[in-house]
């Protein structure tokens, strides 16, 4: 199914019985699940199917082989199931936590280790801006692992509307950039903040880091030129939480 297919018909399709169960726990509107013979054989896929039948969902039987024609991966595994997506608004983020602001991110797997890494931290929202990956893409809900049924989701915005409205909610922005920015660990990340990761090869450029409040770095000591955007992108969230305070143990 491509972006455009996925947008007008509000639909996702999700491969494997983690996502299945993931979107079933998290209440989303799971409207099918097509399966193979061969699914009654595995322990997972088959708990998977039955939670759907509980659920009221309508489980279809397949003929082999059927899958792969079909899913996103070489080896798909023999169940998948369409949902229904569910996106937030601007007027849904929360004051009080941090957000993770994606712009111009490209790549679904770092996309869906960020939403991961995210939904890990406590994060309040994701918001993806620019021309950045569907995080409905199928690689990027694999690379979620479920957590994008977990958070609020913000999808289509640009980073300019994006910083004003938080601004006018009292949540400052802080554009990651390798270098010349403050130490992340010396800034107020408890409360409420958005950390801005840009493009994986090119980072955020002048303008977008011009309609942050300020910037921030992470601290270096080999000869590596940068981090991967998902890496740079935990850390600060992880110390966010930290300066919260509110682990689970």
């Amino acid at each position: 199914m491509k972006r455009s297919e996925r947008w007008e018909e509000g639909a996702c399709v999700l491969e494997g019985p983690d996502l299945i169960d993931a979107a079933l726990e998290a209440g989303f509107e799971v409207e099918a699940v097509y399966m193979e013979a061969r699914a009654l054989g595995n322990a997972d896929c088959s708990a998977s199917i039955e939670r759907a039948q509980l659920a009221g969902v309508r489980v279809f039987q397949l003929d082999e082989g059927t899958l792969f024609k079909v899913a996103d991966t070489k080896s798909p595994q023999p169940v998948l199931a369409t949902a229904r997506f569910q996106v937030s608004t601007l007027d849904d983020v929360p004051t009080d936590s941090a957000i993770l602001v994606l712009d111009q991110i490209r790549d679904p797997g770092n996309a869906g280790t960020m939403i991961r890494s995210a939904d890990a931290a406590g994060v309040g929202a994701v918001i993806f801006t620019g021309d950045s990956v569907d995080p409905f893409n199928p690689k990027t809900l694999r690379s979620s692992a479920g957590s994008v049924f977990h958070l609020p989701l913000v999808v289509g915005r640009s980073l300019a509307e994006v910083t004003v409205a938080l601004r006018e909610k009292g949540i400052s922005s802080y554009a990651s950039v390798v270098r010349g920015g403050s130490d992340f660990r010396t800034l107020p990340l408890g409360g409420g903040c958005a950390i801005v990761i840009g493009n994986e090869s090119s980072g955020l450029d002048e303008a977008a880091i011009a309609l942050c409040d300020a910037s921030l770095s992470i601290p270096m000591a080999g000869r590596s030129e940068s981090l991967n955007a998902g890496v740079a992108a935990s850390l600060v969230l992880f110390e966010a939480l930290h300066q919260r305070g509110t682990t689970r143990g």
